[in-house]
């Protein structure tokens, strides 16, 4: 653990937190923030078998297995630990494998009412920031026009968009129903070590290794980019604001890049030689939502700044992060 913990981590010393999706791939980096910062840490899993992630990721804390499917099971937890705060990274369907629109419902929708309901109900505690902090996603706009603000009416077309959706909408009637310091952050295109291995990033990383062509899209789709350890410093930054009950938060950097000129700074980063990348060569998938700049106010304002805006520098961190950690992404 590191003995110099970061002004926005300071407080998690000592408190007891919840983490629900501790091994999934922003889970894992939340769950590290947290354990450097000192917190007193009980992190659920499916499997008994995630153990190895969270020492690699260097988390300590204690590994609860739970199916969190089982509306029962998820009230339970929260009440058995009570902890001063939860950090809700469960979800499912950003594997392109995970399309079972059933377990989408229970994980995405079901679940966020269950864990706001049981932790409106927990005790009061010393602890005086955010007790749920919720992740959203971005896919929840779907094909909504315009900047995108939290306020803006979202249009989900998919059954992750939709579900997802579902689950921020409950934790906000909840929040404001029973005055619960809830928030939800909604996320846009995060990257870094950890990712699922048919991503952008993971597959540039394996292609440092190799010596063949890299398929890409033509790239020309736009982007709001985010380093996954940026991102969990954030949510943790907003567990500790004074949020309205149920608010919702666009976290993001606000500036919108190509697909084509993120593969282009990584590949430079990772020493991808330019004529190895084949722009073009692969379809652009048909549920891609194309969308404009995303407003990020409310995130600045609460936090006192959005996400990094340079590319070169957040790929950079990303990169000496998967070299810190041994990561290597699977074929």
């Amino acid at each position: 653990m590191s003995k110099s913990v970061p002004a926005n981590r300071a407080g998690f010393r000592g408190a007891h937190v919840l983490v629900l999706g501790a091994t999934g791939f922003l889970g894992r980096w939340v769950a590290r923030a947290l354990s450097q910062a000192g917190a007193e840490l009980t992190l659920v899993s499916r499997s008994a078998a995630a153990a190895p992630i969270l020492e690699q990721w260097g988390v300590s804390g204690v590994l609860r297995i739970a199916n969190l499917q089982d509306r029962a099971e998820a009230r339970r937890v929260v009440t058995e630990v009570a902890p001063d705060v939860v950090f809700n990274l469960a979800g499912y369907g950003v594997d392109r494998a995970e399309r079972d629109a059933r377990v989408a419902h229970a994980l995405n929708a079901q679940l966020p009412i269950q864990l706001a309901e049981a932790v409106a109900m927990l005790p009061a505690t010393e602890w005086r920031g955010a007790r749920l902090v919720h992740v959203g996603s971005a896919l929840e706009y779907g094909v909504a026009e315009g900047d995108l603000r939290e306020d803006s009416v979202a249009l989900p077309t998919t059954v992750y968009g939709r579900t997802k959706h579902a689950g921020t909408v409950a934790v906000t009637r909840i929040a404001r129903e029973k005055q619960l310091r809830a928030v939800t952050a909604r996320l846009f295109t995060v990257f870094g070590p950890g990712e699922h291995p048919g991503r952008l990033f993971p597959t540039l990383v394996r292609a440092a290794g190799s010596t063949g062509g890299v398929a890409l899209t033509d790239g020309i789709q736009r982007r709001d980019f985010a380093f996954a350890g940026d991102v969990a410093d954030k949510l943790l930054q907003l567990a500790m604001v004074d949020a309205s009950p149920g608010e919702v938060i666009n976290l993001a950097s606000g500036a919108m890049h190509p697909v084509r000129d993120f593969v282009t700074v990584a590949a430079s980063t990772l020493g991808i030689a330019r004529k190895r990348l084949n722009f073009g060569t692969v379809e652009v998938l048909p549920d891609e939502m194309a969308h404009s700049s995303v407003v990020v106010d409310r995130l600045q304002t609460m936090t006192g700044a959005a996400l990094s805006t340079d590319l070169a520098e957040i790929i950079g961190r990303a990169v000496g992060a998967a070299k810190l950690l041994r990561w290597r992404p699977e074929a």
